[in-house]
């Protein structure tokens, strides 16, 4: 056994309460306060410890370095085209944040239209968002500050690479739709102090339009949602008639609003008053809504934008096995990206919705992502696996005479192009994708139900039952985990280990059903889950109790922490990333009244059971040996407040059974937030820090 300094002890202080008639003790309640001397106290006590655990450890150094050259492989963005300019971001080597660059032609030389590496010398500046118009004569764009997320909008010229004058504040997470003359933009907004009550300036996010060269008090107000929780997001037609807002309140239901510009008149509701998620958009007066209106798989309905109503709706790309997941009008061609389990694929439709055929993917992974415009033939998507870096690929769609013809007719070529082409790639020297092997498999959840699941690893490696393997899952808000390339993970995959990504409950990779079988009432499925991920691992001779890590972040935080204390005894090693852990009073911090619609209310007394029946902080027991846990989270986390991680790494060092050699770590990530943004060089040291921590947990040989 280690021998390791004296563990900190926080102090006690119990709050007792009673809610829906159950009684909640809560002894580190004080740790909710960020700014007062006894926290900040407690978070340089807690550094210091974990510090003097994990950087005597041995392999920090191998590890740090082979780190550094496996994050060097860079990143890249799919490209957006802008007139006669394409721009896309990319990371290349030790820069920190990815560099917004921009092309002239397709084939042209790169240029830098905006480097944030430029902008703070610890690289803790990000580019979180950015908008072309049109033409490409200027970009809208969001900069945010040490991982806060909290976007101010800025303006830069193309060909110049001037800035212009106009500054927004509080435009987090932007949702931006330019005029077709440039002269100004729809876009989403927050409050500033005094405008809404206090404390709830996170949330009434409003659109407004924004004149350029105007000031931004005096914006338009355009729509203001009923809610203040709601998120509206906006989308221009082609013609700059129509302008679509999109209100989504959570992740299970969203409404629709069309506004004739022309006309002038106000927005007006245009989807039905049922649980369902509406999105689409505008295209020659015709609009087009992929919804999960009875097709849990999504499918495309359409209508005249002049009569917009539900009656008039018809389908014209039925519900398929695969779930649809977006529709873009590209060179007068419906685009139409799916997902099959996990993998996927990508289609083409007549704007009629008559198919015309599969567009052939580099392999079998994940597209992330899919630009062009309506009146150009250039098709990109972003593409990438588990072993295959980020690629760009392009296709040049069937050509038109002029964008009168198709503004006209609306109708695309006869058939799919049938080879993409290779556009842009990032290198990756330090790898080689043919030594790996992935294989999806399925395995039986506690109710019987069928879960797939990935298994990544080395080719050739010997199975003995105890190899290391790290284990992820996610299991909410319908987003689903799929075959996506992360440097580091071959740091693992190259000193034997096993990597595996279970698809839970309560994402996207089945469609809807599959999301509402693992929200609200139905989360303890989820854990489940991955309870059944773990133990078929074990069955199948792939690992052991005391060889299988688990990690996970944010509501993957969140099912570490039911892991933790719902079986204790089946993980060797766990690293929580900015977790939500105290459900009983998560709505209480930063956005998190956002996510009452996935998990519930604990003011409601009913919701309040299913929460209390989970929540890990409550369910953490004294005298019981947990698993070594390494808890992480940013002091700039806007998304979930990292009172969570700082609570329950209190709780189990007091009340766990833990020798030195399973610790309870607490790490806080100073200028950094909930992980977007985050400069690379903070990254390795993180990256480093949870390496070091798996391998002395599970033999992870050299």
């Amino acid at each position: 056994m280690t021998t390791f300094p004296k563990l900190p002890v926080a102090g006690r202080v119990l709050v007792e309460e009673a809610l829906h008639g159950r009684s909640i003790r809560d002894p580190y309640r004080w740790l909710e306060d960020s700014d007062s001397p006894e926290t900040q106290q407690f978070v340089r006590d807690q550094l210091a410890y974990t510090r003097s655990v994990l950087d005597p450890l041995p392999g920090r150094e191998d590890i740090h370095r082979r780190l550094t050259e496996l994050l060097a492989i860079g990143t890249i963005g799919t490209p957006q085209v802008g007139g006669k300019y394409f721009f896309y971001t990319r990371r290349e080597g030790e820069q920190n944040q990815p560099v917004l660059l921009v092309r002239e032609g397709l084939h042209g030389s790169d240029r830098v239209l905006i480097n944030p590496n430029q902008l703070a010398a610890d690289g803790t500046v990000a580019l979180d968002w950015w908008y072309p118009t049109h033409d490409g004569q200027f970009v809208a764009y969001g900069i945010s500050q040490g991982g806060s997320e909290v976007s101010t909008l800025e303006i830069i010229e193309t060909a110049t690479g001037e800035p212009l004058s106009d500054r927004i504040e509080r435009t987090r997470a932007a949702s931006l739709a330019w005029t077709l003359d440039n002269s100004g933009f729809y876009y989403t907004r927050y409050p500033k102090p005094g405008e809404v009550p206090t404390g709830q300036e996170a949330y009434y996010r409003r659109v407004f339009y924004h004149a350029l060269g105007n000031a931004p008090e005096d914006d338009r107000l355009i729509f203001a949602p009923g809610n203040p929780e709601d998120w509206p997001s906006v989308a221009l037609s082609e013609d700059g008639r129509w302008l679509l807002i999109t209100v989504s309140q959570g992740w299970v239901k969203s409404e629709l609003y069309l506004m004739d510009l022309r006309l002038g008149s106000a927005p007006r509701r245009i989807s039905p008053e049922r649980e369902f998620i509406y999105g689409g958009l505008v295209f020659q007066a015709e609009l087009y809504v992929l919804t999960n209106e009875d097709a849990p798989r999504y499918r495309v309905m359409k209508a005249s934008a002049e009569r917009p109503e539900r009656v008039h709706w018809r389908e014209i790309i039925p519900q398929s096995d695969a779930v649809l997941q977006n529709i873009e009008i590209i060179g007068g061609s419906l685009i139409a990206q799916y997902e099959q389990v996990a993998i996927s694929r990508l289609k083409m439709f007549q704007t009629s919705g008559a198919p015309l055929g599969e567009i052939a993917l580099p392999g079998i992974g994940s597209v992330t992502g899919v630009g062009g415009v309506w009146d150009q033939p250039h098709l990109f998507f972003g593409f990438q696996s588990f072993s295959v870096p980020p690629s760009v690929y392009h296709i040049e769609l069937p050509s038109r005479s002029s964008a009168v013809e198709l503004r006209s007719t609306g109708q695309p070529g006869a058939a799919v192009p049938t080879g993409p082409e290779l556009w842009e790639k990032v290198e990756a020297p330090a790898i080689d994708p043919s030594s790996y092997e992935v294989r999806q498999v399925w395995f039986s959840s506690k109710d019987g139900t069928q879960v797939p699941m990935f298994i990544f690893h080395k080719k050739g490696i010997a199975f003995d039952g105890r190899n290391p393997t790290l284990l992820t899952g996610y299991g909410g808000f319908n987003i689903s985990l799929t075959p996506t390339f992360s440097g580091d993970r071959f740091l693992w995959l190259d000193r034997g280990g096993v990597f595996a990504v279970a698809n839970l409950r309560g994402g996207g990779e089945l469609g809807e059903d599959w999301h509402r079988a693992g929200m609200l009432e139905r989360k303890q499925s989820v854990f489940d889950d991955f309870i059944a991920a773990a133990e078929y691992l074990i069955a199948q001779g792939f690992t052991d109790k005391n060889h299988l890590a688990i990690r996970g972040g944010s509501n993957g935080g969140l099912l570490m922490g039911a892991m933790l204390t719902q079986r204790p005894d089946l993980f060797r090693a766990v690293v929580c990333q900015v977790p939500l852990l105290d459900m009983v009073r998560y709505h209480k911090f930063q956005i998190a009244k956002l996510w009452i619609p996935e998990y519930g209310s604990p003011e409601d007394p009913i919701q309040f059971e299913w929460l209390y029946a989970y929540s890990p902080y409550h369910r953490v027991k004294e005298g019981t040996e947990y698993p070594a846990a390494l808890f992480m989270t940013g002091e700039s986390d806007t998304r979930v407040d990292p009172m969570h991680a700082k609570k329950m790494a209190a709780l189990l060092q007091a009340e766990a059974a833990n020798g030195t050699d399973r610790p309870v770590l607490l790490r806080i990530e100073p200028k950094a937030g909930h992980g977007m943004g985050k400069p690379l060089a903070k990254l390795i040291e993180e990256l480093t820090d949870v390496y070091v921590f798996l391998a002395w947990q599970t033999a992870l040989g050299a």
